[in-house]
């Protein structure tokens, strides 16, 4: 007899290559199957609710995976934890599933955050975490663009090249802007949910707003890339270090 398991997960992605398994590099799956094979001896495949790109850090990923060790969810946490030590991924809980759990198919909803450190002095304590824009960025126009997005859209302007989705066809619940005073500036938090996003596709709103911010482009010509339906037509991939996967609602 088996049992499935729920991890909710944080961790660091700079040093890893993505969530997914990878031959060129270490990722975060193949981290966590390695411990959980130290764990309990059983090779496993760890399934997630998003595949999360190299650079990219969570802050709550879901995934599940099933064993047939008896056990109960607080040692599989903290014996996973253990063996995660100095790994850079943090088991926050485990939770016992039935098999019918999955924590990419029953999820209905994800939610990222993208941090912007807006300040002339460089970042040093949140090198890594956060993309840092040293020219003054006004948000009442990044969220009047924002606002736009909002909907079922084609989102083939944000779509990376790269992306194996069937169709740029997709509904984005919300997307928030709001700042907060910094040291020495501000940042600028971009807050986006929906069930599903493309490849790149929140970097690469905030790519495009980004433009906006620093009045680059006006709100209608943000308008006239998004209608375009043309990646060439839209605006920079914003950096990976600044995306956090926050969120999975089930």
């Amino acid at each position: 007899m088996t049992q499935r398991y729920k991890l909710t997960l944080e961790y660091d992605g700079a040093g890893f290559v993505g969530w997914q398994r990878q031959r060129n590099g270490l990722s975060v799956q193949e981290t966590l199957e390695e411990a959980i094979k130290r764990f309990c001896n059983e090779a496993v495949t760890v399934y997630g609710s998003s595949r999360t790109d190299a650079g990219v850090h969570a802050l709550g990923q879901v995934a599940h995976f099933t064993i047939v060790k008896k056990t109960n969810a607080y040692t599989v946490r903290d014996a996973l934890n253990y063996h995660l030590s100095q790994s850079g991924v943090s088991v926050l809980s485990a939770e016992a599933m039935n098999d019918d759990f999955h924590s990419r198919f029953s999820a209905q909803q994800r939610v990222y955050r993208y941090r912007i450190v807006n300040r002339r002095a460089p970042v040093v304590s949140d090198l890594g975490k956060v993309w840092w824009v040293p020219v003054s960025l006004n948000i009442d126009p990044m969220r009047e663009a924002a606002e736009l997005l909002i909907g079922k859209h084609d989102f083939s302007t944000f779509r990376a090249a790269e992306c194996q989705a069937n169709s740029p066809v997709k509904t984005l619940d919300t997307i928030r802007i709001h700042k907060q005073e910094y040291p020495g500036g501000e940042e600028i938090l971009v807050n986006v949910r929906a069930k599903s996003f493309l490849y790149h596709q929140v970097r690469n709103f905030v790519g495009s707003l980004k433009l906006v911010g620093e009045g680059r482009w006006t709100v209608p010509d943000f308008d006239r890339a998004f209608k375009a339906i043309d990646r060439t037509k839209g605006g920079p991939t914003a950096p990976a270090c600044g995306l956090y996967f926050v969120e999975v609602v089930y």
